[in-house]
């Protein structure tokens, strides 16, 4: 574990210079989970509550980019929350993320967290790193409201109708795009309302992105592929 002690050292003085950020109390909170990336945001090293929370072992997750392990819904987001300190323009962020624990058999896959990234640079270009943090106490997937099991729910045209709802896009021209009848767009919402087990279309959208069924933070809305048939 030199690597976890040797960007440990740069990170308390990142963590002392910027205390007043209120980034020094959430570091030394008990419990916390945190890792190390490289700039192509590659896992290096973690604490072994990193490896607790996630389910998983330094050989199975180190090597393995840091996107794999969050909700296809909040990928696109995250990574352009961390191109900004990969390319010097911010320090650090906090956003929420929902992560996916690599324990597949488990019912609590997932898990509901404020993540914390902060750039960390060294003297040389070796020591550049990402430090990332998740505190303990997280929300299960259940309270998070998110679909994690990544079924299957979805035809490819019950995608690409959600897509155009989302988009905005009226029945007539959602129709034309589609090569359908208007009668078979209806029929393809109905079915959409009955399965997300919502009244209309606005509530339809919003539970599609609650769920973590359509990308967040993607224009125009796009379905995550993993709920396709």
């Amino acid at each position: 574990m030199s690597g976890i002690r040797k960007v440990g050292s740069l990170v308390a003085t990142s963590v002392l210079a910027d205390d007043q950020a209120g980034v020094r109390p959430q570091f030394e909170q008990p419990g916390m989970c945190m890792a190390y990336l490289d700039p192509a945001l590659t896992i290096r090293q973690a604490n072994p509550e990193f490896f607790r929370q996630f389910g998983t072992t330094s050989e199975d997750v180190c090597g393995r980019r840091f996107q794999e392990l969050v909700h296809p819904s909040v990928q696109q987001p995250l990574l352009r929350q961390f191109s900004g300190l990969v390319e010097g323009r911010r320090q650090r962020f906090a956003t929420h993320v929902v992560a996916l624990r690599q324990e597949e058999s488990r019912e609590d896959s997932a898990f509901s967290s404020t993540l914390t990234a902060i750039s960390v640079r060294g003297g040389t270009p070796g020591d550049a790193a990402i430090l990332v943090m998740m505190p303990p106490g997280q929300a299960s997937a259940e309270e998070a409201g998110v679909v994690t099991n990544r079924k299957k729910i979805l035809t490819e045209i019950d995608a690409r109708i959600l897509e155009g709802i989302a988009a905005g896009i009226s029945t007539v021209p959602l129709a034309s795009r589609l090569y359908l009848s208007r009668q078979g767009v209806e029929y393809h919402v109905t079915g959409l309302l009955r399965k997300l087990k919502v009244p209309n279309r606005a509530a339809l959208v919003s539970r599609a992105y609650s769920m973590g069924v359509l990308k967040v933070g993607m224009w125009p809305p796009k379905v995550v592929e993993e709920f396709i048939k």
